[in-house]
């Protein structure tokens, strides 16, 4: 079984009180903390725009490559601070990010990109054993692994994308969006495989997804997040049984039944949480 929630008192990652600005002046993050635990499994919830992703590229130092930057607060990876250092650094220390639209090298085969994820690391019997252990939770990867990447199916590019993380034996792995544009039995495939990935290679995940239900379904821990910052959080089956969430984000009303966009999306918000 995962870590228990209880462990988020001895937290792998601290996002401690942070503020990031892009361009030096538009405030997307304004003043977010959250925890994920040694081999935890933790979900940003909330909408399009409410700074899942910022959260997760404040993370793994990816900001700079978007002209944004941690202002206030700061990121610790198990007690160090690392908000100041390269995103190849925050790879070394165990930090790696899937990030949206899965980014496949198109014109390198599937095994040519798996490799690419290994590229901090030397040691060629390593990395057979690495490539082997990909295979073992994407089987679909082995059979199409002389194909080039931008051959395969949508679903398969982002087993790609994931199995490439793992190549770098991160000890805590960002997925952002992971479900987008895929069909759902590729969705459940996909969550499956990574829960496994959390269960028996103990990786910690931080998955910020639209997929409410999925998210739910997947973590053990959730923040929600509107504006920029955290408004609930609590663990999985207290935010599931929160009147709000089920409205906003599962489109159910208080008797289950489901209600339309139009009734869930700006007409009727309550926002009990943010009073």
């Amino acid at each position: 079984m995962a870590v228990v929630v209880s462990d988020l008192a001895r937290p792998l990652l601290s996002v401690n009180n942070i503020e990031v600005i892009y361009d030096h002046v538009i405030l997307v993050l304004k003043g977010v903390s959250l925890r994920v635990p040694v081999g935890g499994s933790v979900a940003p919830l909330g909408p399009n725009g409410a700074g899942k992703s910022t959260t997760l590229k404040a993370i793994s130092g990816l900001l700079r490559t978007e002209r944004g930057e941690v202002t206030k607060g700061g990121v610790d990876l198990s007690g160090e601070p690392i908000h100041r250092r390269e995103a190849s650094e925050v790879v070394r220390r165990g930090i790696v990010q899937v990030m949206e639209g899965r980014h496949v090298f198109e014109h390198l085969t599937v095994e040519e990109n798996l490799l690419t994820g290994g590229y901090i690391r030397r040691n060629g019997q390593s990395l057979k054993r690495d490539l082997d252990l990909v295979y073992t939770y994407f089987p679909r990867l082995r059979e199409r692994r002389s194909v080039r990447a931008g051959y395969v199916s949508g679903g398969e590019q982002q087993m790609l994308a994931i199995g490439r993380a793992l190549m770098a034996h991160p000890r805590l792995m960002l997925l952002d969006e992971p479900s987008m544009g895929l069909a759902p039995m590729l969705v459940q495939e996909i969550f499956e495989i990574v829960g496994r990935l959390n269960r028996e290679e103990k990786v910690a995940v931080l998955l910020a997804e639209q997929n409410a239900n999925m998210a739910l379904r997947f973590a053990q821990y959730v923040y929600v997040m509107e504006n920029g910052r955290i408004v609930l959080d609590g663990d999985v089956k207290a935010i599931s049984e929160n009147e709000d969430i089920k409205e906003f984000y599962l489109g159910l009303s208080g008797v289950g039944q489901r209600k339309s966009y139009r009734d869930v999306k700006h007409y009727k918000r309550r926002k009990r949480w943010l009073s």
